[in-house]
């Protein structure tokens, strides 16, 4: 198990981390059956694994982001019960990729003045050779 991930998330850590409404998140739960399946404790409150946020993460993928139909995600599903679409997880590498990039550039663009000065600096030296 990764660092910092839990054994199971409610349904409320669930709809957070999809930024959904919690009945959603029961309705999902409900129609992907076959491919989330939460425990429950003993008030009766579903309690998801982290394979089941994963899949959340997927069904949420093709149907908010890609516009599928809930029969067309459940087909992709079936489809890559294997695991071996792993396109989500090259998406969410990607926007952590460009997160930095962008973080760099922003601190980058503070120091050109700067480079500016310096390499002038330099410059204006050796002229004077």
């Amino acid at each position: 198990m990764e660092e910092g991930q839990k054994l199971y998330y409610t349904i409320g850590e669930v709809s957070q981390l999809l930024s959904e409404n919690t009945s959603l998140v029961r309705f999902w739960s409900d129609t992907f059956s076959s491919f989330i399946k939460p425990v429950r404790n003993k008030k009766g409150n579903r309690l998801f694994t982290a394979k089941d946020v994963e899949n959340f993460k997927l069904i949420h993928h093709f149907v908010k982001d890609l516009g599928m139909t809930l029969d067309g995600a459940k087909l992709r599903m079936k489809q890559n019960a294997t695991g071996e679409d792993k396109r989500l997880e090259v998406i969410g590498r990607l926007k952590q990729i460009r997160a930095k990039l962008l973080a760099v550039t922003d601190e980058n663009d503070e120091t050109p003045d700067d480079e500016f000065d310096i390499l002038t600096d330099l410059e204006d030296g050796e002229e004077e050779n």
